[in-house]
């Protein structure tokens, strides 16, 4: 369960880091917030976070005005991501 919460934790940190970055259009910064807060929400499964913030990430990892450093950390977090256990 702590390698959940840090993965989780890595994952929301990426995502800020997203969010604060102006060279990334204000859609995909707005997904990155939205999925953030995904994430930080306790009352569903680590899994499910998962889950639905891959799904979240997913609608905009093909946005052709993603700058190249936006989908590599897309792909990163997608990664980490998928590493969490359904339950």
């Amino acid at each position: 369960m702590a390698e959940t919460s840090n993965t989780i934790r890595n994952c929301v940190q990426i995502l800020q880091m997203m969010k604060d970055d102006n060279t990334i259009p204000r859609n995909i910064r707005r997904v990155a917030d939205e999925t953030m807060n995904i994430l930080l929400d306790e009352k569903m499964a680590p899994g499910l976070r998962a889950a639905t913030a891959i799904s979240k990430i997913d609608e905009v990892s093909n946005d052709p005005n993603m700058p190249v450093h936006a989908r590599t950390r897309i792909w990163e977090l997608v990664s980490q991501l998928e590493s969490i256990p359904l339950d």
